[in-house]
């Protein structure tokens, strides 16, 4: 998942990921603590300048909390001031005085808003949180200052009705025809009535999603599951037992067990636990989540989060949010969106049923007595796997050493394919001990970028993995990318190897084809930067990304005992591949049923009344077909953080919208030779260095030649006939 921000999106844009991923080694580095200061000689904001540290990497052991509430009042005077000079403009609008000009503008807000974005999301404690809720609201009236400003928007309009006639470059007129729509649909062509109306449904909203965020993390931290016996943690591996003791004792319980909780409804050691009552436990904490009443239920919040949403796009000329928001997207509309996911979900549904039938036969074979429930899949595919391929995922773990992983897999299939190296830096300031720093090379030795890798998780770091970008590449502003991946798995006890899941693997390759597109990016203006594309295509390059974790030449390369460093045998490799659309039913419907109910969230009219969650939730998956019992979706409601805090309104579908995107894409690579460094080439400057420059549909034809197909995904999957295992 990406988390990011355009010129145009002014505000706390704080955003979590999908499941949790893998975890990293540490170094020894300059940390900042993040701890409130003591009386010192006066000194200059560091978050009110320009970095000097290299690239403008983020001056994190510089940072002090009390340094961002001065900082962000700075940063919006800042800007005010900048944009009412261009508005104020005497002379006659141009493309330099007007959106150039707004390009420039903001520096330091955006430096204020990367950092104070990227801390909260990791190292959020009462005074960062107490921070969020107080600027929320205020960024979000001082975004509607700057969208809203009528002298503003008739010099963007000027330039609009004539950009034909500029003589400017394609992507020039973009810029002047992104700048213009981007107002429209933030309302700038209302009457002043109706923009007073917006501006109030913004600031409740801000409040909202920020309200949302804090309940959810301190939810899920209470939540998680507390043993009193290590005999109920019977099937974890000794890594695992340790990793639970750690946790219980950084929460100073003396002599039990915790499993914090990840973002997701499915727990990863569900797959593990043989005590029945114990798995049923832990998946209980987490479906129940923000959804049983006290402090931190959240279900008043998404409820009138819903219908704040639909209010506002009414004002906006459109019958509910999700038609709102994919008009400024590649499906355009909910319909089409909606059309890909019945189609997927069919195939998943089915496939769903197939796996429980297996899963059923094992349990009947050899226990009897009781029906698969949800929290027992995890446990009993594994047994089907074992039975069909002969593979289980002890048998994996110990080829797949964090290091190893990243080193060795992520980075060197970037190499292959696209020549990079990577360079540790230990002379760059990190927020956490955990965290590393890589200078990214090109194939000349020039240097690419940054980017900052964040494995662990932590009480204070949100659920989930993503990207985000610290410094954005803009040849006008003369700045190169730094980004960073977050994933999240329990940090293993002292001393003990990071041994990785595959789908840990996976994730990892997920995050950082975000960071290549970031990386990659070669655009002059910041706002069509590297990942800023709509978001049924930013995952595109991510989920396409994944596919090298399974290429046999990077498979030789990273998979390797974390012990002796002998490779994994040929017959484990086979089983692997061999297994590639094992549990694709239950993956599939998890996420298309999590999309679907997104959509009708989204869908509702502004007329509608406040929702029954739980009753909207049932009704949702029914009216599809995708209330199978053991899948329930992949985020309930009340904790599903994409659609309600994280940007992903009525956008949850894009992960298979590109999904789709991604396995054509890859289809592309196999008729022209697989993973060569001319394919890689070829994917690099028709895709990874473009960013939001072109519009995406056309991006994507121009590289593929025909419009997508969705039968790679489906076989890939193994949803159609003759493909499944």
């Amino acid at each position: 998942m990406v988390r990011a921000m355009n010129k145009q999106t002014l505000g706390l844009v704080l955003v979590c990921g999908l499941s949790a991923a893998a975890c990293g080694t540490t170094t020894t580095k300059k940390t900042t603590t993040m701890q409130q200061p003591t009386a010192a000689p006066e000194r200059r904001n560091p978050l009110t300048q320009p970095s000097a540290l290299y690239l403008s990497a983020p001056p994190f052991d510089q940072v002090r909390i009390d340094d961002f509430r001065p900082a962000y009042e700075a940063g919006m005077r800042e800007q005010l001031a900048e944009v009412r000079a261009i508005a104020d403009d005497k002379s006659p609008p141009t493309f330099d005085n007007t959106i150039v000009a707004m390009e420039k503008s903001g520096a330091m807000l955006d430096r204020v808003n990367k950092v104070f974005g990227h801390l909260a999301a990791t190292q959020k404690n009462a005074a960062m949180q107490q921070i969020e809720t107080e600027m929320s609201p205020k960024l979000a009236a001082f975004h509607d200052k700057i969208s809203l400003d009528a002298p503003l928007f008739a010099r963007i309009q000027a330039l609009y009705d004539k950009r034909a006639s500029l003589g400017l470059d394609p992507i020039s007129v973009r810029l002047i025809e992104r700048y213009h729509l981007d107002f429209v649909r933030s309302g700038a062509m209302l009457s002043d009535a109706d923009k007073k109306t917006l501006s109030a449904l913004n600031e409740e909203e801000s409040k909202l999603m920020t309200s949302f965020d804090e309940h959810l993390l301190k939810e899920t931290n209470a939540s998680a599951l507390v043993v009193d016996k290590v005999a109920e943690l019977d099937g974890l591996s000794p890594a695992d037992v340790d990793a639970a003791a750690s946790a219980a004792k950084a929460r100073k319980l003396e002599g039990k067990w915790v499993i914090p909780l990840i973002n997701t409804t499915e727990q990863p050691l569900l797959k593990s636990l043989t005590n029945r009552a114990v798995r049923e436990r832990l998946f209980r904490a987490s479906v129940t989540r923000c959804s049983h009443g006290g402090e931190n239920d959240t279900r008043a919040i998404i409820t009138r989060l819903a219908q704040l949403r639909a209010q506002r796009a009414k004002l906006l000329g459109f019958p509910d949010f999700a038609s709102f928001t994919l008009a400024d997207q590649m499906a355009k509309t909910p319909d089409a969106a909606g059309k890909l996911l019945d189609q997927l979900a069919k195939g998943a549904v089915a496939r769903a049923k197939q796996e429980v039938a297996d899963m059923q036969a094992v349990v009947d074979k050899a226990h009897g007595g009781f029906k698969i429930q949800p929290w027992d899949w995890a446990f009993y595919s594994e047994k089907v796997r074992k039975a069909k391929y002969d593979l289980d995922e002890a048998e994996q773990r110990p080829f797949f050493e964090l290091d190893h992983v990243l080193k060795d897999g992520v980075f060197f299939a970037a190499h292959e394919l696209y020549g990079v190296s990577f360079k540790q830096r230990t002379d760059l300031p990190v927020y956490d001990p955990n965290v590393r720093v890589f200078e990214v090379l090109d194939a000349d030795g020039s240097t690419v970028g940054l980017i900052y890798t964040d494995y662990f998780a932590r009480e204070s770091k949100r659920g989930g993995a993503w990207m985000e970008s610290l410094v954005d590449q803009s040849d006008l502003i003369g700045s190169k990318p730094v980004v960073v991946n977050c994933l999240n798995i329990a940090k293993p006890a002292p001393g003990a190897p990071v041994l990785l899941t595959f789908d840990e693997v996976t994730t990892m390759f997920h995050e950082f084809g975000h960071a290549l597109h970031g990386l990659f990016s070669k655009s002059r203006y910041p706002y069509f930067s590297g990942t800023r594309t709509p978001r049924d295509f930013v995952e595109f390059p991510s989920q396409f990304n994944e596919n090298w974790a399974l290429e046999l030449r990077v498979l030789a390369s990273y998979a390797k005992q974390h012990d002796t460093g002998a490779p994994m045998p040929a017959a484990l490799v086979a089983k692997i591949k061999k297994s590639t659309t094992f549990n694709e039913g239950f993956a599939t419907l998890e996420s298309t049923a999590g999309a679907l109910l997104d959509l009708d969230w989204h869908s509702l009219p502004p007329t509608a009344a406040l929702q029954d969650a739980e009753k909207f939730e049932a009704a949702s998956l029914h009216k599809h077909g995708v209330d199978l019992p053991q899948v329930p979706p992949r985020y309930h409601s009340a904790y599903f953080t994409h659609v309600w805090s994280g940007g992903y309104s009525a956008g949850y579908y894009a992960y298979m919208w590109t999904a789709v995107l991604a396995s054509d894409a890859y289809a592309w690579f196999d008729e022209h030779g697989g993973m060569t460094a001319a394919n890689g080439k070829a994917f690099r400057e028709a895709i990874l260095s473009r960013g939001g420059t072109v519009d995406a549909h056309d991006l994507y034809l121009a590289f593929r030649g025909h419009e997508p197909s969705v039968e790679p995904l489906m076989k890939k999957r193994g949803l159609v006939a003759g493909k499944q295992r």
